[in-house]
């Protein structure tokens, strides 16, 4: 399966994470296009030529993918990482919200496939795709 990490990465806790998950995937069998292992460097930071190439390349990649996976740490969200999880529903591509924080937005959870843990990640089922819903609060 090739999957798209979609996960903001922005301390040390989400970057742990992104490795945990990366290494996970992989030792599945998984193809994983992680950004940040891609980090484009033909311009300078914060430019629009930056910044139009990052897009263009996650967007080719959501586009390539057979699902997305979130990591969600609530309603503290990546604006990023939120516009790839809207994206990647809205073409159709299945996501999968790996639960990391103690609150939730339902736009996130009623727009996923399904929602599990980081433990339920390590035995989920990628060919079948079992749907799961979100079991707290949503606002």
């Amino acid at each position: 399966m090739k999957i798209y990490l979609a996960s903001p990465l922005f301390n040390e806790e989400e970057i742990a994470n992104i490795d945990k998950v990366e290494k996970l995937l992989r030792a599945k069998g998984h193809t994983v296009y992680s950004p940040r292992e891609h980090e484009y460097r033909g311009a300078e930071a914060g430019t629009h030529e930056w910044a139009m190439q990052i897009f263009m390349e996650d967007r080719q990649f959501i586009d390539w993918a057979d699902c997305l996976v979130m990591l969600y740490y609530g309603n503290y969200s990546d604006s990023g990482t939120a516009w790839e999880c809207g994206y990647a529903y809205g073409t159709h591509t299945p996501v999968i919200v790996v639960q990391l924080g103690k609150d939730s937005n339902l736009m996130v959870h009623c727009g996923s496939h399904t929602n599990v843990t980081m433990e339920q990640l390590e035995n989920f089922d990628f060919e079948m795709m079992p749907k799961y819903n979100y079991q707290g609060s949503m606002f």
